[in-house]
């Protein structure tokens, strides 16, 4: 069993770790592939991408490839199946003229603004979440051959007993961690299946691309207020954040100059790592705030599930690591937020209760506010409470819990999506509005006397 998406990623990259060089490209399949092609890419340290495929079905048979095209107008067709099937030239056009365009739409979604890495004469790691069929990641090998890769690796981390190295005849290496005998579907083997959205895939290659071997980010990938005052710099690193006989591992990016800072609290099951919550912390990023992201329990903590509902427990962490960001040269003297989803929803709450003068404002994505029902009154801390209109449970529960507050809130319903923002679009709608509820509530932060024309 992996934990996750990133997990399957980590112990993939142990197998990978030949590969590492200047020439290889990281290559994910979307979209439940590109997490796991980011921790590749990361521990690797190469170039992360998507590859963007379509099989060519055959009219009146779609579920039979009589191809596959991608990105750069790379066609590959299978002329025995045209022969037998006798498909003609003009069926093979619409078809392929189809596909072309969803592949160009896909990409362009995935990385608006930015060209696809070029393949010509590089490593080509294809990395998927798992295979189950397998005819998106023979597509995908074909077109990485077409496009110029010179060697090409198919990469997952689980796939059916029967399906070894002589099934790719298209690649030059298949290293897949465990083919399990009894296979039934990818998902059996994580314990988080949780469905990518094409705004995570979208933010991960942004995120590879700000942190790009080269150490220089793209214009694209740079944040906002970088591009607007690009002589000052930003603060971005691993932190290790000491509280009460343990110790967090965290992410914290300051921009300079920074609006205030926005602490992370995640939910159940998730952690610093959260492709959503990198992706709204990027979004905050780009808006001139700073963010941390961190661990609110350690990985010995976690085992224990109670802790993971431990509501006072994860404030006190929640109020230690605060306490810890203040005393940060970085964040001094900014207004510190928060942002929680799920259980750390009702975290943050407890902790804005506990701050009632200095804590500067407090959104809930899909979060569990009914879970810190005994402090919500003590809240006075301005509160966006942010549901999918699917999420028709949460919903109620955070209704209910908005009437306890007393405080200015705002309850946002994102409509079609459910609780994990999934769907297209609804993940980058929630960020948008945490983003202007920070920016409208968040003081601007006095400039120190005396630095004023620096």
């Amino acid at each position: 069993m992996f934990t996750d998406r990133r997990d399957a990623g980590l112990q993939l990259a142990q197998a990978l770790r030949r590969f590492r060089g200047p020439d290889t490209v990281v290559l994910g399949l979307p979209r439940g592939g590109v997490p796991v092609a980011a921790e590749v890419a990361a521990q690797l340290g190469a170039p992360l991408d998507v590859i963007v495929v379509r099989k060519l079905g055959v009219p009146y048979q779609p579920e039979l490839a009589m191809g596959a095209v991608g990105e750069g107008d790379v066609t590959v067709l299978n002329h025995e199946v045209l022969a037998h099937l006798h498909v003609s030239e003009v069926e093979l056009s619409a078809v392929a003229r189809r596909e072309r365009q969803v592949v160009v739409e896909r990409a362009h979604r995935f990385r608006p603004g930015r060209d696809a890495l070029a393949l010509e004469g590089k490593v080509a790691i294809i990395v998927d979440d798992g295979i189950a069929t397998g005819s998106t990641a023979h597509a995908a090998c074909a077109v990485a051959r077409a496009a110029g890769a010179v060697t090409v690796v198919l990469a997952v981390p689980v796939a059916p007993a029967d399906c070894g190295a002589e099934h790719w005849p298209e690649v030059d290496e298949f290293v897949c961690l465990d083919r399990p005998l009894w296979f039934h579907a990818v998902g059996q083997f994580y314990e988080d299946f949780s469905q990518t959205s094409d705004d995570e895939v979208a933010a991960l290659l942004r995120l590879a691309a700000a942190a790009a071997p080269s150490g220089q980010a793209t214009d694209e990938a740079r944040p906002a207020v970088a591009r607007l005052a690009p002589e000052h710099a930003t603060d971005d690193r691993e932190v290790r954040i000491p509280v009460s006989g343990a110790e967090l591992a965290g992410h914290l990016v300051v921009p300079s100059p920074a609006r205030g800072v926005v602490v992370f609290a995640h939910g159940s099951g998730s952690s610093r790592h959260s492709p959503r919550n990198r992706y709204v912390a990027s979004v905050l990023q780009d808006g001139g705030l700073g963010t941390l992201l961190f661990d609110l329990l350690t990985p010995a903590e976690e085992a224990h599930r109670g802790n993971v509902f431990d509501i006072d427990l994860l404030a006190s962490r929640l109020l230690e690591a605060t306490a810890w960001l203040e005393r940060e040269p970085a964040a001094s003297g900014l207004t510190i937020s928060y942002f929680g989803a799920s259980t750390g929803a009702a975290a943050a709450l407890a902790a804005a209760a506990a701050r009632p003068d200095r804590t500067g404002a407090v959104v809930s994505r899909g979060g569990r506010p009914d879970l810190a029902m005994p402090v919500l009154a003590q809240v006075q801390t301005p509160t966006l409470l942010i549901v999918g209109s699917r999420d028709e449970m949460v919903l109620e529960l955070n209704r209910r819990a908005q009437r306890q507050l007393r405080c200015e809130s705002r309850l946002a319903v994102v409509p079609g999506a459910t609780h994990l923002f999934e769907e297209p679009g609804t993940l980058a709608q929630a960020a948008r509005l945490a983003r202007d509820w920070f920016l409208t509530h968040v003081p601007l932060t006095p400039v120190p006397e005396g630095a004023a024309g620096q």
